[in-house]
């Protein structure tokens, strides 16, 4: 990713720089949604400040961990505290920069989809299934699963139903009939004059998860639901 189009980046090496004491935040757009604003200092939150899903996955992380997406490397830091063995990975270089100044022993600047190592465990959390894309590319995503997971390995990952996004005020949901399913979205992220390009991101209800793993020889656990429509998934092959 080139740093001039890396908003995250900037924000996440600027707060670390100025002593985590910034109050700035990220300006996210959607066509799906009202522009909307992410506190930077929520990238670097303590396991006390993470949701309930966040916190039981990482909980339950074992063996050698994949962190993806990790950006300030927060979940990453927790297990490194846990004493687990965690490799943190992003495409941003300014935010594997960040890792390795904040003490994360194995960060590397990869995208996920070039991983080729094996792991116990893989962490995608902060719906980090939205690196998809969107439904099409589901079977890629299986298919590089059964490549980097050990043969009793597991992903752990958080997403959210967005069929709240079509419930009327009697809590009726009608979804659209469109062709392309309801959680594709599109995003566009600006960090002060520094403007992101548009990129696609995948929000999938457990259902379909579960759908979609079953045709791949996976399996889906729901270990956790919490509220807004927002669950904790487990995936491991089928025995």
């Amino acid at each position: 990713m080139k740093k001039e189009k890396d908003p995250m980046g900037h924000a996440v090496a600027e707060y670390f720089a100025k002593g985590e004491k910034g109050k700035e935040r990220i300006v996210i757009y959607s066509p799906m949604f009202d522009d909307d604003e992410m506190p930077v200092q929520m990238l670097f939150r303590q396991y006390n400040q993470m949701p309930a899903l966040e916190q039981k996955a990482l909980e339950l992380a074992r063996g050698k961990i994949l962190d993806v997406g990790a950006c300030a490397g927060c979940h990453s830091l927790v297990l490194q505290e846990m004493n687990k063995s965690v490799t943190a990975i992003d495409i941003s270089p300014l935010c594997v920069e960040t890792m390795v100044k904040r003490g994360i022993k194995d960060a590397r600047l990869i995208d996920f989809w070039e991983i080729e190592e094996k792991f116990d465990t893989i962490l995608m959390l902060m719906n980090g299934i939205g690196i998809v894309g969107n439904m099409a590319n589901l079977p890629h995503f299986f298919r590089h699963l059964d490549k980097i997971l050990t043969p009793d390995g597991c992903v752990y990952l958080d997403s959210s139903d967005l069929c709240y996004l079509y419930e009327d005020e009697e809590g009726i949901i009608e979804l659209p009939n469109d062709e392309n399913y309801y959680g594709e979205i599109s995003f566009q992220m600006q960090y002060k004059n520094i403007l992101g390009e548009k990129f696609p991101w995948l929000y999938i209800d457990a259902e379909k998860l579960q759908e979609e793993a079953i045709k791949h020889d996976f399996i889906v656990k729901i270990v956790k639901d919490w509220e807004h429509y927002d669950y904790l998934a487990e995936i491991r092959r089928k025995k």
